[in-house]
């Protein structure tokens, strides 16, 4: 392919914004990386944000909503490039 899309890095605060809300410009960007349009590229590291308010936001009284290996089935369908 003689092409390659724009690229994107997010930092925590933005993968968050991306995530959580609908009307940011990260979400209109996480969207057009769904559809392969871009490229989002995220530090490992920024993952943790994302987990840290799922985890604190999201509970009942039973513990939390979600359990670390659907929090890992996420991290791993969203269309983000992983980087070390």
């Amino acid at each position: 392919m003689s092409w390659k899309p724009k690229g994107y890095k997010f930092d925590d605060k933005q993968l968050i914004r991306a995530l959580f809300s609908s009307s940011t410009d990260e979400s209109r960007l996480l969207d057009a990386a769904a559809a392969g349009e871009i490229d989002i590229y995220s530090e490992n590291k920024n993952w943790n944000a994302v987990l840290w308010l799922v985890m604190n936001t999201l509970k009942t009284s039973d513990g939390p909503v979600y359990t670390g290996s659907e929090l890992g089935e996420l991290k791993n369908c969203l269309p983000i490039i992983w980087i070390k």
